[in-house]
């Protein structure tokens, strides 16, 4: 049987609320590619201080049309705790998806690991943000 791959909590904000469209179309490719598999998403609006969580199922049919293909049907690993302490990194008039999925591309590399007595000691993603700043201040290398 095989395991999993790596499980990752994303939670990405949108001041504004402001949405283009881009972004389920772009998760649908890496679906479809068995690069991630979204196993479950729930979607935050914050207006005049009230925060409203929508999970897919509360969708308005034409936008849960879109989503439904994307994500797993393991749903509910997010609880309404895990929603209520991620709900603060929502300032008003914003909106915001915290989704959980699985790196399927690293479950051949998993499973191997777990064969030869592999343990896993650090994970740890690096902002993009952080490698722009390194890079940036680096100095620059010779040709």
């Amino acid at each position: 049987m095989s395991s999993f791959g790596p499980i990752e909590l994303l939670v990405l904000r949108f001041p504004g609320n402001d949405f283009r469209g881009e972004i389920a179309p772009a998760l649908a490719d890496l679906v479809d590619a068995g690069i991630i598999r979204v196993i479950d998403i729930v979607f935050m609006i914050k207006e005049d201080g009230e925060v409203r969580v929508l999970e897919i199922n509360d969708l308005d049919e034409d936008t849960y049309a879109i989503w439904d293909p994307i994500v797993a049907d393991i749903t509910g690993l997010l609880s309404e705790e895990d929603v209520q302490h991620l709900s603060g990194v929502l300032e008003d008039n914003s909106s915001a998806a915290i989704m959980l999925f699985e790196n399927t591309w690293a479950t051949r590399f998993v499973d191997a690991v777990l064969r030869a007595n592999g343990e896993l000691v650090l994970n740890e993603r690096i902002p993009r943000r952080v490698i722009e700043e390194v890079l940036a201040a680096a100095p620059a290398s010779a040709s």
